[in-house]
């Protein structure tokens, strides 16, 4: 009897070994799911993956043969979107245009793991614009200079990988002459001079071209500090648009550049055609070895970016 109950616990052992093994190879051998699988079985990502039916982008963000990365919103996130735009989540579905161009605005068309995001520098989207991702704790700024948080990262699938995001990103809807402007009809008002003066010279336009243009943006007390340091009345500055335009493009770069790109020590060529050089603590040296104060950066816009200074720079004269 003794040894009919040790052949039995040893079959019983045996069994479960061989139950628990099946199960394993089942796990092992499963296949992997994709980015909308993987949010699918996430309740807390239900809004998102009804926006991706919404805009027709499941076989897009489910295909084997594409590497994404998904910075994903919670339903929570999409609730303050849909308080924040003042709108229902059908009024969103239903504009296709709009949900498509937000939804992509958080798909990179390759993988990011949280180890390699490039941190402080522009990250180009699927939509085609960008935001930027600042480190520890990660966080988000979006073309429209929103801060959002990563709560979570490195959620692996089989064609990407998945970072949550706490709020629903928004692509820029301004360009760098109307980011200034929303500045300058702000409270408190800043930047009035400095749109002012692209609007006589006609540079507003130009700026507000397809750029990218880095825009090093003086402030109010900037330029009242020129015309005393000048000697001139606004009205006299502003009457020579040759001399403005000369002054104007000289704080515009003709490409990309946020802080964390600037070339420390080095000639920075600009619009006007020379140069100025910012040292490491982001003090600008112009032509004429006058000294600004960069004093904030990366206002981020469709077109470019801004860097706030606190004195107007000189080319030669």
């Amino acid at each position: 009897m003794l040894v009919w109950i040790q052949r039995a616990g040893l079959a019983a052992a045996l069994a479960a070994s061989a139950l628990l093994a099946g199960c394993w190879d089942d796990n092992d051998s499963a296949d992997p799911k994709n980015i909308v699988e993987i949010a699918q079985s996430d309740p807390n990502l239900s809004t998102l993956v009804e926006a991706v039916v919404a805009a027709g982008l499941t076989e897009t963000l489910s295909d084997e043969n594409a590497t994404l990365t998904v910075f994903a919103p919670t339903n929570t996130a999409f609730a303050a979107l849909l308080t924040e735009l003042g709108i229902t989540k059908e009024a969103l579905f239903a504009d296709k245009e709009l949900l498509t161009a937000v939804l992509t605005y958080h798909v990179l068309d390759s993988e990011v793991k949280a180890a390699g995001i490039p941190v402080g520098k522009p990250i180009t989207t699927l939509q085609g614009g960008y935001f930027k991702i600042d480190g520890s704790p990660l966080g988000i700024t979006d073309g429209r200079n929103r801060v959002s948080s990563i709560t979570q990262t490195d959620i692996e699938a089989s064609n990407g990988v998945i970072h949550v995001v706490n709020q629903v990103l928004l692509p820029a809807d301004k360009t760098v002459v109307d980011t200034a402007a929303a500045l300058a009809a702000g409270d408190p008002a800043e930047f009035t001079l400095l749109v002012e003066a692209l609007q006589t010279t006609g540079l507003d336009a130009t700026l507000s071209g397809t750029g990218p243009f880095t825009v090093f943006a003086p402030t109010d007390a900037a330029f009242a500090a020129l015309l005393e340091e000048l000697g001139v009345s606004k009205e006299e500055l502003f009457a020579d648009t040759a001399l403005l335009s000369k002054v104007l493009t000289y704080h515009v770069v003709p490409a990309l550049v946020l802080k964390a790109d600037v070339p420390v020590g080095t000639a920075i060529t600009t619009v006007e055609g020379e140069t100025f050089t910012v040292d490491s603590t982001l003090a600008i040296t112009d032509t004429q070895a006058r000294k600004a104060q960069i004093t904030a950066t990366d206002v981020l816009a469709s077109n470019g970016v801004i860097h706030v200074i606190d004195k107007v720079i000189l080319p030669t004269l």
